[in-house]
């Protein structure tokens, strides 16, 4: 971004704004990144947006002025003009004045327009500034994707409030929120990850156009089941287009109408004019469910497509090098007129048809045939274009997950891509949770098998057993999406990740906690002993087994459990408090390796230093943490 006027980089570059008015500079070069933090630099892209914004107001409302005045002196002159000059005259200078100040119109409000963009990355810019110093609240937390049967979404807090699904998401549509859903719930091949890889690693780098794109939807307030609807209609048959009388009937009712009026005057009979609408009023009743129909499927895009249209100009427009960026544009450019232009026209048209919301379409309708016409104009879009749509939704869908992707490494930038390898190891050097402040974060290494092998890992309370797990487990999802993660190497194969940790009773189901963890045991034996018909290792994560039943029965089956694990070729980490377990490594031959994270109670006081050691844990806390709690024990 060195040397470069705000009015060059950033007005420039938003395609879909005003390119005529005057540009603005502030006279102020951004810093270049590597000059400042992340906080100064989003400081300053904030501070400018605004101003540009403040400016592009005070613009937009002086030609306010002008506009009203121009209207009202525009129609004065032609009214002044009828007066002196031959109507024909007239005639031919009322639609030239009414097409001249439709274009100052438009410009006006591309002024807007432009200015509403500018407000939309100012509050981009201070969402992130927000977000690097631990508040991101403000982004949608993926709640309507909570599914405690997933394999592993609940445990790892995927999504939800203070959920890694928040921290991550920047997308502004439906489509967009789904696909992010999916990279983090659905592991991929390793073809894919590396294309996401490669993708997001030159979107990081494109901080201006990922925040334009952005921007570009942040006033989108779409609905998927609004965008279902559309995608019912193109998969509907036509009734209009392939139908011969519905097809002319729009021409010849116009002329109907005119006869009609023109006898009914002559021969002062207003029952000529009543048989000559007729057969328009014949034909609008026999269409009238059809068209509704189709109004209902179509009607509430209308405000949504324009957004979408801007956002994939955005795309249209920019050039890219990785491979997959390169395919997902191919989608918006197969055909003559680019993907934003045809969303746009079809927007146009749905306006026209929802003039149906109006009371005087009645007028036009008998006159015209209104409706006909525009449910014909639809199905000749849905002819030429409609084939596309799909590609077009999700090629932007695709942009936004990596968009989103593509922001987090840039706000974490120390983070690594992993390597994704065919031995079946498991190496993690520095290994941190990546919601927690980099400035408290504890690192830890990780070194096992992925398959036949099992980490126990001891520890008291509180001592960070259950964020160990979690750590391990998210960053794994995190390669599995194509993501950047939370360490200085990563070396594993491709895994599925299946957890057991914060499993609930279900009232409606009459289960209690126990029996809910048994069926999910049950679920992650089969996957193990399956695993030999899957291309990948299964890796388990599970947190104080078998806790609701006694703990001689705990001990007995969390061993029954481990050995049949490991005997099906499973691999994973086991949380637990039962120190007997820790037996297991004399007799396991290498397949069982003890762990654990102390705590030291020095005069009363806790510490805690989150380091998983080699070894059984030797630390007790449970007592100390009692007495905090003012429960009085006697030594």
């Amino acid at each position: 971004m060195d040397n470069l006027k705000v009015d060059k980089l950033y007005l420039a570059k938003s395609t879909h704004i005003i390119r005529s008015y005057i540009p603005i500079s502030l006279g102020v070069d951004f810093l270049p990144l590597r000059t400042m933090d992340l906080n100064q630099f989003y400081q300053e892209r904030i501070e400018r947006f605004a101003a540009i914004a403040e400016e592009l107001k005070a613009k937009y409302n002086r030609f306010s002025i002008i506009r009203l005045i121009s209207f009202l002196g525009g129609l004065l002159v032609v009214i002044l003009l009828a007066t002196m000059l031959p109507w024909p005259v007239t005639v031919i200078m009322i639609p030239i004045a009414l097409v001249g100040f439709s274009k100052f119109v438009n410009w006006h409000q591309k002024i807007q327009q432009a200015q509403q963009h500018h407000e939309a990355l100012s509050k981009l810019n201070a969402n992130e500034k927000a977000c690097i110093s631990g508040d991101y609240a403000m982004f949608a937390n993926g709640d309507q994707f909570v599914d405690p049967a997933h394999a592993y979404t609940v445990d790892l807090d995927i999504f939800g409030d203070f959920s890694f699904f928040q921290y991550l998401n920047r997308t502004t549509t439906s489509l967009g929120e789904i696909r992010l859903a999916d990279y983090l719930k659905i592991g991929v091949e390793e073809d894919e990850i590396q294309l996401r890889q490669e993708a997001i690693k030159e979107l990081k780098e494109k901080t201006d156009w990922r925040h334009n794109f952005q921007a570009s939807g942040m006033m989108t307030n779409d609905n998927l089941s609004h965008i279902r609807a559309l995608e019912e209609w193109i998969k509907a048959p036509p009734f209009v287009s392939n139908n011969t009388l519905y097809r002319i009937a729009p021409w010849i009712t116009p002329i109907l109408f005119i006869a009609g009026l023109v006898l009914s005057v002559m021969y002062d009979n207003w029952y000529i004019f009543i048989l000559t609408i007729l057969p328009a009023g014949y034909l609008l009743r026999k269409t009238y469910e059809s068209v509704t129909e189709t109004h209902r499927m179509t009607a509430n895009v209308e405000k949504i497509l324009p957004y979408y249209a801007r956002m994939i100009e955005q795309v249209e427009t920019e050039s890219f090098d990785a491979s997959r960026l390169k395919e997902l544009q191919a989608l918006f450019l197969k055909q003559e007129q680019s993907a934003s232009k045809s969303i746009q026209r079809l927007s146009y048209v749905i306006s026209q048809l929802n003039v149906r919301y109006n009371a005087f379409v009645i007028l036009l309708n008998v006159i015209t045939l209104w409706d006909l016409i525009w449910v014909n104009k639809l199905e000749q879009w849905k002819a030429t274009q409609g084939d596309y749509l799909e590609d077009w939704f999700e090629g932007l869908r695709e942009f936004e997950a990596l968009n989103s992707f593509a922001n987090l490494y840039f706000n974490n930038p120390e983070w690594i891509f992993p390597t994704i390898q065919e031995s079946s190891k498991f190496t993690g050097i520095e290994l941190g949770h990546p919601l927690i402040s980099r400035k408290v974060r504890v690192p830890n290494d990780l070194k096992m098998p992925t398959q036949g092998h099992i980490k126990l890992v001891t520890g008291s309370n509180m001592a960070g057993k259950s964020t160990f797990l979690r750590t391990v487990g998210l960053n794994i999802v995190l390669a599995m999406a194509g993501s950047p993660v939370c360490a200085k190497v990563l070396e594993l194969p491709r895994i599925r990740v299946f957890t057991s940790m914060r499993t609930q009773d279900a009232l409606h189901e009459s289960t209690s906690s126990f029996y809910a963890e048994l069926k999910r045991l049950k679920f992650i034996i089969e996957e193990v002993e399956a695993r030999s018909q899957a291309k990948t290792d299964i890796f388990f994560l599970l947190d104080e087994i078998l806790k609701g039943t006694n703990s001689k029965d705990r001990h007995t089956g969390s061993k029954a459990l481990i050995r049949q694990l490991i005997k099906s070729k499973g691999a994973g980490i086991i949380a637990t408090h039962d120190l007997e377990l820790a037996a297991l490594e004399a007799e396991s031959n290498g397949t069982v390796e003890n762990l654990c994270i102390e705590v030291e109670v020095d005069k009363g006081k806790l510490t805690f230093d989150y380091k998983i050691k080699p070894g059984v844990s030797q630390s007790f806390n449970a007592t100390q943490l009692m007495k905090d709690m003012g429960i009085r024990i006697s030594e």
